[in-house]
């Protein structure tokens, strides 16, 4: 820390009690300045030779009083500050530096302690000060901008604010190459920043400056001096948008409390409003510029702390332009007090909103307080994360009890467009559901299921569908359609002829077709299986696999032919066979389970009875 010491006398200030200060010498005072609480015995003669103000106010005071008292209530740093603008005047040693500087140079100015006063005087010697040592140092010029709040207006009026603010964007903006100062780092460094890089063939380089060695020290200011840094940094234009986003991170990390609970109130949480509202303000419009999970910890607080819904649209925009980045765990929003749904769904709502309306529109209108930021292409594969990450945390808030089917399918279609290499994370948050909410009706349980296709199922998730008791029966019958498909095209013969039975229950099929040998209510397609019409179809599944299989050892072209139109019949009558089981014995079945309570509860109880095999997997 850079000092410099001015005067030569000993100092001869002497102490009485906590408000009384005097110079010990043999002349006695004939002035006494009150500052505040603090009474000052002194002499006229240093005085008035440095100070206009101080002849002025002598001036006017009453010359019949042989100890004149003179009231200064109003003096900038109050009386340590007049304690060294006198010990100046008195020529008398006194050190300054970066924590006293500023108020000895308000108190200064205010005694009018000037040029045209005396040469030399205090005010010019602060100022060589201020400009040879203070501004040039880096952790002083923090420092120094630091106690300027306490000063105002007079910092702002004599420059020292704007001045300090240059100095620390001038050097935060400067080269790292060329910072030659120490600063506060702790994050660990990269091996090509310490000089340790493998790739030097053990030659120890020079030590590299990271880009953003001095986010730490500025985590030190004030919110309302911290923008204006921050505000001068962006101006100058030479440091980079994912630097400032680092900046802004590290200090709201450091500023705002880990949790937010019911405890911070009042004045405390009017604070913590302004910091977020502030930093939202100061984030840079480039896309990534800040991490997705810092952003969306931003939207948490905001919520939190009560801020304005131009804030909270603005960092939901902000979240959803790079929603593709985000963690499930991130998205696990607590509902607010007074809800019965344990997650804030309605705020995933709108960040999948805003990720879709970067496409929507050509250019997006942002509030006045936020720069315009244009929307750039949304790729399929950004598309296909996000509706990974949807898939993941339908299955997570299908858990709550309490979540509306309405709330579950409105999410669950807003990414249903959107490119999946699978349906299988779909489908566990299908089936979370159906385990979760055992009673809803039979269309309700139809709505649920056509979010999925079944042609994009795993074969392990394919396996456990057609197991699963909780699906209506047109699903277990398109999963072991299109699972026998697949087998049969692995197998490298055609796709077999279809009965009309089986048709009306495909995806496009025709509902009461004539060519269909038995009409179906979709009252009966929409029903759930029950544990012997699971294992009829399974057993009938496994026959139809052993005939593919049995087709796979000829050699002979026209008997290949032959035997897979033979085989392509088979299949269909097999099929034609097993599904006339079925319905024979769902008609057995249907007169003791032809209420839809009953239907619920026997699927509860299924439920109970079986586990899901790939419950802890993630499809």
């Amino acid at each position: 820390m850079k000092f410099m010491k001015l005067g030569s006398k000993s100092d001869q200030f002497q102490t009485e009690g906590d408000n009384i200060r005097y110079v010990a010498t043999e002349l006695a005072t004939d002035i006494v300045i009150n500052v505040g609480d603090v009474k000052f015995y002194l002499h006229k003669f240093p005085l008035l030779s440095k100070s206009a103000q101080l002849q002025k106010l002598v001036a006017c005071t009453n010359e019949d009083n042989s100890d004149e008292v003179v009231d200064i209530h109003d003096v900038p740093g109050g009386p340590a500050a007049f304690e060294i603008c006198v010990k100046f005047c008195y020529g008398m040693v006194v050190t300054l530096n970066a924590y006293n500087v500023v108020a000895a140079r308000c108190a200064a100015e205010y005694l009018e302690m000037f040029e045209t006063v005396d040469k030399g005087n205090l005010v010019y010697k602060i100022e060589v000060f201020l400009s040879s040592s203070i501004f040039r140092s880096w952790k002083d010029s923090i420092i120094v901008l630091q106690t300027t709040r306490s000063l105002l207006p007079w910092s702002e009026e004599l420059k020292i604010v704007n001045r300090g603010l240059d100095s620390i964007a001038s050097k935060a903006s400067i080269d790292p190459s060329k910072v030659e100062w120490s600063y506060s780092y702790n994050r660990k460094k990269l091996p090509s920043e310490n000089g340790s890089d493998p790739y030097n063939n053990g030659v120890k380089k020079h030590q590299l400056v990271p880009k953003d060695w001095w986010v730490e020290d500025l985590c030190e200011l004030h919110i309302d001096l911290y923008k204006r840094v921050i505000t001068t940094i962006k101006s100058k234009d030479r440091v980079s948008a994912d630097v400032v986003g680092e900046a802004l991170q590290a200090y709201t990390l450091k500023k705002l409390p880990s949790s937010s609970n019911n405890m911070i109130q009042g004045g405390d949480l009017a604070k913590y409003r302004y910091l977020v509202d502030s930093i939202t303000w100061l984030l840079p419009p480039e896309k990534s510029s800040a991490p997705c999970s810092f952003l969306i910890r931003l939207l948490k607080k905001s919520i939190a702390f009560e801020s304005g819904e131009t804030v909270k649209k603005e960092l939901a925009r902000r979240v959803g332009r790079q929603l593709e980045e985000a963690d499930v765990a991130d998205l696990l929003i607590k509902a607010p007090a007074g809800q019965t749904t344990i997650f804030n769904m309605d705020i995933v709502h709108d960040l999948v909103e805003n990720f879709i309306m970067q496409e929507r529109n050509p250019k997006i209108e942002c509030h006045d307080e936020f720069r315009e930021i244009c929307p750039e292409f949304v790729s399929d594969a950004s598309k296909s994360k996000v509706a990974r990450l949807i898939d993941v945390y339908l299955a997570e808030a299908a858990r709550d009890h309490n979540l509306p089917l309405s709330k579950f399918m409105e999410l669950a279609e807003m990414t249903s467009g959107f490119p999946r290499p699978s349906h299988d994370g779909l489908y566990r948050a299908i089936d979370m559901y159906l385990k979760e909410h055992p009673l809803i009706t039979k269309s309700e349980r139809k709505r649920l299921c056509k979010l999925m296709d079944c042609r994009k199922l795993s074969a392990e998730a394919c396996s456990h569908a057609v197991q699963n008791e909780r699906l209506p029966l047109r699903v277990v019958v398109q999963v072991l359609f299109f699972e026998q498909m697949r087998a049969t095209v692995n197998c490298g013969n055609s796709t077999p002829d279809l009965p009309g039975s089986i048709r009306t229950m495909l995806p496009g099929g025709s509902h009461g077709s004539s060519r269909s040998a038995t009409t179906h209510t979709d009252e009966d397609l929409d029903a759930v299986p029950t544990t012997e019409e699971l294992k009829a179809l399974k057993v009938e599944l496994a026959t139809l696999r052993l005939r593919d299989g049995g087709n796979e050892g000829v050699t002979n072209g026209s008997k290949i032919d032959a035997e897979n139109v033979a085989a392509n019949k088979a299949k269909g009558a097999a099929l034609s066979k097993l599904f006339s089981r079925l319905w024979s014995n769902k008609d057995k079945h249907s007169e003791n389970s032809s209420s839809e309570t009953s239907e619920s509860a026997a699927s509860t109880s299924a439920d109970d009875a079986k586990s899901t095999p790939s419950r802890s997997r993630r499809h």
